[in-house]
């Protein structure tokens, strides 16, 4: 068994949401496959992610704006987290809702899954800096200012890709340092990235993002952007999602980004970051988290020692905590 901290899965979207308006049957069947946490036909559930030696997974807050409640995106984010508490409470003897590296290891040590939550997408608090101290008594410890939608704190690397942060968009990134809440650069623009490293006194962490050499998706990371969070302090989390593999998405091309990072002295700042339950298709022929050990064996294959994987599987996500 591999021990597995995870830094990205949108799985409790998928338990609070049914569906989508106007889906084709695939996608609607996607949605429809989640309804609880504790067994369900998405790509994570708490039964299967006993199987691990140690299992820690960051479960993000997440809506389309597109598809906000009539009665706005915070009530929606209200919603999400009752969802989160309600799974927690249904499952105490599977899991343990963790908020710091301690909670972690002593949730692990009892044999439980450590539950951790972030927020992608500032639209959820409305954008509104004064939210964030209630979601960091939530235990909120990753904020990702923007998700693909670009808001009045920045651009995305999708939409308004040129604009950086904002005066307002500043002013709720020194909130979340304010409140140890680490700033999530996956789905910022570039110049928003770069006005986080600029003014960042803690960590930055890309949660779920692959090296844009190897595939030129602005999703993922270019190598100074890599070197700028390895600098911070933070981490890069590998993207399990196809697209973001690049190629045909085989384990080969998954494991280069790997590598790729690891060459750029990255050690101590690569870990996971599956999108697990956030798309479709993940890569190497993967259906979930039972087939993470996959990733671990072929890079053990490749001469990788057992400490070096231990990092990427468990340490460098659980020494920010």
């Amino acid at each position: 068994m591999i021990p597995y901290f995870d830094a990205h899965c949108d799985t409790v979207h998928r338990c609070a949401v049914s569906s989508q308006p106007d889906q084709p049957k695939e996608v609607q069947a996607y949605w429809d496959a989640v309804q609880s946490l504790r067994r369900n036909g998405g790509h994570v559930d708490l039964l299967r992610g006993r199987e691990f030696d140690r299992y820690a997974q960051f479960f993000a807050l997440y809506h389309n704006p597109d598809f906000a409640p009539e009665d706005g995106m915070w009530a929606m984010c209200l919603r999400l987290r009752d969802c989160f508490l309600h799974e927690m409470a249904e499952n105490t003897d599977l899991v343990r809702h963790c908020r710091t590296g301690d909670e972690v290891r002593s949730a692990v040590a009892e044999g439980k899954i450590a539950a951790l939550l972030s927020v992608e997408g500032a639209d959820l608090l409305e954008c509104d800096p004064e939210r964030i101290s209630t979601v960091a008594q939530w235990g909120v410890r990753l904020c990702n200012p923007v998700w693909n939608h670009p808001n009045v704190l920045s651009g995305t690397n999708c939409a308004e890709s040129d604009r950086g942060l904002s005066e307002q968009g500043r002013d709720f990134v020194c909130q979340l340092e304010e409140h140890h809440i680490y700033a999530d650069v996956s789905h910022l623009s570039d110049p928003g990235f770069w006005d986080i490293i600029r003014m960042a006194r803690q960590p930055v962490v890309a949660s779920h993002s692959n090296s844009r050499a190897l595939c030129p998706h602005p999703r993922n990371l270019t190598d100074d952007m890599f070197r700028a969070i390895r600098d911070s302090g933070g981490v890069v989390g590998i993207n399990l999602y196809r697209n973001f593999v690049g190629g045909t998405g085989t384990m080969e091309e998954l494991v280069a980004h790997v590598e790729h990072f690891l060459e750029l002295d990255g050690e101590k700042t690569v870990c996971l970051g599956g999108d697990l339950d956030g798309c479709l298709e993940l890569a190497a022929g993967m259906a979930g988290i039972q087939d993470v050990p996959w990733l671990y064996e072929a890079l053990k294959a490749r001469g990788y020692d057992e400490a070096l994987l231990e990092d990427i599987f468990w340490n460098n996500l659980l020494r920010l905590l």
